[in-house]
């Protein structure tokens, strides 16, 4: 049927976030001159209205094109099968961060175990039903068990190292490994890689983990830790560039990619003014 945008509400601690980039502007224009194509999927909510289960792009692009209606399927569903159906309509599109992923995947876990009934951690039963679920979430997203596992993991990443893992400062397989990190010594780590303009290594980040698991990473061991590969590194040409220096000229919803493009375009029109001076 045909909603009012109105009527259509944000899905609960909807984990991908609804970017007004070129992409958005792609599906406006798409949408101002052919519609709405594939309809939403939505569930009556009781406060009234609908809430979104599939389809809060199409929203967003309808209202930024002024498009009052949209088309959709209603549909009655309980909390745990529109989670489910909610990640499962979104975690295969293009440029999905890690942290949307990570969110996610933890999302319909606990999701597919609340309808299954959630035994007991402790028992077998409940190890079974667990290596069950997260076999079921790989199966349906096309990935590897053990890289679901990881991506759930990652959720214990302090929000500032989550952001630079989806700003591609952190690289996927290092960010796994800080995740076993407590909070404090993952807050230290932030402060030092911020001071010292570096990244972690595997390496880094699998012997930050080894030493908090012993029970002995101070701030000096952090400290150290990172500062002894930054002397093989230095003269490797890679620059960094703090998410907290550049991050105050991009609007919020830039996502790394696009702010790179502007970087890299910038440059290129400093280097050609550099050229004709030159001349």
């Amino acid at each position: 049927m045909m909603l009012p945008v109105s009527e259509l509400h944000d899905f609960p601690g909807h984990p991908f976030q609804v970017r007004d980039d070129e992409e958005m502007e792609k599906l406006a224009e798409s949408i101002t001159q052919h519609g709405v194509l594939m309809p939403g999927l939505v569930r009556p909510r009781t406060a009234g209205g609908y809430e979104i289960v599939a389809g809060h792009r199409r929203k967003f692009a309808s209202v930024k094109a002024g498009i009052r209606e949209m088309p959709v399927i209603v549909r009655d569903m309980d909390d745990d099968t529109a989670v489910i159906l909610m990640v499962d309509s979104n975690v295969q599109r293009e440029n999905v961060l890690p942290s949307e992923k990570a969110r996610a995947y933890k999302m319909k876990l606990d999701a597919i175990k609340r309808k299954a009934g959630r035994p007991s951690k402790e028992n077998s039963a409940g190890i079974r039903q667990n290596l069950f679920s997260i076999q079921k979430i790989a199966d349906d997203a096309g990935e590897g068990k053990t890289k679901i596992q990881q991506y759930i993991k990652i959720n214990d990443l302090i929000p500032e190292l989550l952001e630079m893992v989806d700003g591609n400062e952190i690289k996927f397989n290092p960010a796994y490994e800080l995740a076993f990190l407590r909070l404090e010594e993952q807050a230290v780590l932030y402060d030092i890689l911020q001071a010292e303009e570096v990244t972690p290594s595997l390496s880094q980040a699998q012997r930050l983990k080894r030493a908090s698991q012993e029970g002995r990473l101070s701030e000096q061991d952090i400290a150290t830790i990172m500062r002894e590969e930054k002397a093989q590194t230095r003269d490797t040409g890679k620059v960094t560039l703090p998410a907290k220096e550049i991050e105050q000229f991009f609007p919020k919803s830039y996502t790394p990619e696009q702010k790179k493009k502007i970087i890299v375009k910038l440059l290129a029109n400093w280097a050609r003014q550099r050229g004709a001076q030159e001349r």
